[in-house]
């Protein structure tokens, strides 16, 4: 049995974007992604929503396109393409698809993403609050990885969805220099 691990970067007041969209105020320092990579780097398998997908696939040409030679984002880079990927949306064209090991699934239900991680090695994550929404509610996650930003931004897109209960218990906690907690939580 597989693991699957949803994962969010999110403010103090627990939204992963504001009312108007912007995550800008979510940016790891060096510090944070060296905890990133950690976690990252038992990922095998991704599953994102659309403008998950959107805002992540840059890491596929990072180090081309931007010269990078930040070693935590290069590492960062080369876990991204690494692991299998799956996008979910029903409208996204195929060429929107510009990373290798990637695939288009037109719609996924929490028991698919259950599947999908039992049948794959390693830590499938599920990236985007709307995509993991259901699967949460349903108790289906087994794993929870948040970075908590010091910003309340008052409103937006919430990280854990509305009407989801959950037992959870606190298995690692880690804080950095810029204020931002990193949080694991597992179900009791």
């Amino acid at each position: 049995m597989g693991t699957l691990r949803y994962w969010a970067n999110m403010s103090a007041d627990g939204y992963t974007a504001d009312s108007e969209g912007k995550f800008d105020w979510a940016v790891p320092t060096d510090e944070a992604y060296a905890v990133i990579n950690e976690m990252e780097a038992e990922v095998t398998t991704y599953v994102l929503g659309r403008d998950m997908y959107r805002t992540q696939v840059f890491w596929e040409t990072y180090e081309e396109q931007y010269g990078a030679t930040n070693p935590v984002h290069v590492r960062f880079a080369g876990i991204w393409r690494a692991a299998d990927k799956f996008v979910v949306s029903r409208t996204l064209p195929q060429k929107a698809i510009t990373s290798q090991r990637t695939r288009i699934l037109r719609e996924v239900a929490p028991a698919d993403l259950r599947r999908i991680a039992d049948e794959r090695p390693g830590v499938t994550a599920v990236g985007g609050p709307t995509l993991a929404a259901e699967a949460i509610r349903q108790g289906l996650v087994d794993d929870f990885r948040f970075i908590v930003f010091p910003e309340v931004v008052g409103g937006g897109r919430p990280a854990l969805p509305p009407g989801a209960r959950l037992g959870l218990r606190l298995a690692d906690i880690r804080t950095f220099s810029d204020g931002s907690v990193y949080l694991r939580y597992v179900p009791r």
